[in-house]
């Protein structure tokens, strides 16, 4: 699969990759989650994060994740596909460990593809920590 793939291929490669990186999300399974990124791959955790590039960088950025997250569930909706590009909403609802709070974090994912793996992800979100707004994890 190319980048002129039809927008109905992208889709459905958009829900694979989706599907497995949410599965890697809420079984705390890094090597699942990063399974979706092409080696040079680029993710940005919000639009004022600076880019974690590369497949290294992006693994350090989940590395910590289960060990903070607990009872992780992963949702993610239609696949929405342009070209190369595909986005998603999604929700996330976990428990932190330390603390016991519930999180809710939603929002939408956006990742341009090489035809196989995801090439680069951005990530526009928001959470609610324990029934109030929070801006850190």
């Amino acid at each position: 699969m190319t980048a002129s793939a039809a927008p109905d291929q992208i889709r459905t490669l958009g829900r694979s990759l989706m599907d497995a990186f949410g599965a890697g999300w809420a079984s705390g399974q890094v090597d699942q989650l990063m399974s979706v990124f092409a080696p040079g791959a680029i993710f940005l955790e919000t639009p004022f994060s600076p880019p974690a590039s590369g497949i290294d960088a992006i693994r350090a950025y989940w590395a910590e994740t289960p060990y903070h997250q607990t009872e992780v569930t992963f949702a993610a909706g239609e696949i929405y596909s342009a070209g190369p590009w595909f986005s998603t909403e999604f929700t996330c609802v976990f428990r932190r460990r330390r603390s016991g709070e519930w999180v809710d974090a939603r929002g939408a994912i956006f990742c341009e593809t090489d035809g196989a793996q995801i090439t680069e992800m951005r990530m526009y979100w928001h959470r609610w920590n324990g029934g109030q707004e929070t801006s850190k994890p």
